[in-house]
């Protein structure tokens, strides 16, 4: 088995349908020399009972169902996949994803043609649902994987490499900063990490509800972990400086009330207009480079007065749970 190739699901099965049919069509190598594994997370008997039917429909390439630990997010399920494979080389999509019809070939042959790199990232593509108009600020976050150094949403690593540094680190509980971490480590235990610009994968924007930025503020907490295990590699890559100006516009708002008690008016509303100030700023930023619609617009400024908070909380939280100094 030269590749094996491992989808981590989590209750979404037309997603996951989508995705399976160009893996299992995939070009310039012969199917019995890869296998693709699907690991469910969600542990739902529909996803088990389709992978299994598509399995004795196919034949080969061989198809396979695994079930993580329920409940523990995508790095225990890549670990699961992996840990199982027969390929010498692992390689990671999600189900999301549309894998071009030489993906696999064309990750192969990179790690082939670089016997140094542990690792190569391949090429993610994300069109836009309408290119016509400015992307909202949902579609331009997704937009950021076409030009992320290393996702698992498009990733070759060698099974020795993976042994050498022992997968993924679960404490990422969320489908982020898990592949940083594992980029990071890889780049200093095993070897170089390359790119494999041809092999390609399409990533479709998912519609997502009004305000969603706000649920994704929670990412946060697992900076700190990627900051206590890399702090250099964090501020070179990721984040230089901290959110300062998350940090003044809690700092004004907690201090408008205490003003306004003792008897500083004057100073209290200073401190809430200059909150305000720089949520308009935030809002601005974010409503630069996307959709101006006013429907957009009321979104980028309701959550621009709320992503401060929820920010500075979850990033406090981060560096509470993980014993670290990190802002």
């Amino acid at each position: 088995m030269r590749v094996s190739v491992v989808v981590p699901t989590y209750r979404r099965l037309p997603l996951l349908r989508r995705c399976l049919e160009p893996l299992l069509a995939q070009q310039g190598l012969p199917a019995a020399d890869y296998e693709v594994i699907v690991v469910d997370d969600g542990h739902e008997d529909e996803v088990r009972d389709f992978v299994r039917r598509l399995a004795a429909e196919r034949g080969a390439p061989a198809l396979r169902y695994l079930r993580s630990a329920p409940g523990r997010g995508p790095a225990v399920a890549r670990n699961t996949g992996w840990r199982a494979a027969q390929g010498e080389i692992v390689a990671f999509t999600d189900d999301d994803t549309l894998p071009d019809p030489v993906w696999v070939a064309a990750g192969e042959a990179a790690l082939r043609a670089h016997p140094d790199w542990s690792a190569a990232s391949g090429t993610v593509d994300v069109p836009l649902p309408d290119p016509g108009r400015p992307p909202s600020d949902h579609e331009l976050m997704t937009l950021g994987l076409a030009s992320a150094e290393f996702v698992t949403a498009n990733a070759f690593v060698r099974r020795s490499a993976l042994e050498r540094i022992g997968g993924f680190d679960e404490r990422f509980r969320r489908a982020w900063r898990e592949d940083s971490d594992l980029q990071f480590r890889l780049m200093q235990q095993a070897g170089p990490v390359g790119r494999a610009t041809q092999a390609r994968v399409v990533h479709p924007v998912r519609a997502e509800p009004w305000g969603v930025c706000l649920r994704q503020q929670r990412n946060t907490f697992f900076d700190a972990l990627l900051f206590k295990k890399h702090p250099r590699l964090y501020r070179q890559r990721i984040r230089p400086v901290p959110p300062w100006d998350y940090y003044l516009v809690v700092a004004l708002t907690v201090a408008a009330p205490v003003l306004a008690w003792a008897g500083r008016p004057g100073a209290a509303a200073g401190a809430l207009g200059g909150a305000a100030a720089l949520v308009l700023a935030l809002a601005g930023r974010r409503l630069r480079h996307t959709d101006r619609s006013p429907r957009h617009a009321l979104e980028m400024l309701a959550t621009s007065a709320l992503i401060p908070f929820l920010s500075v909380y979850w990033r406090l939280r981060g560096a509470w749970h993980f014993r670290v100094l990190f802002l």
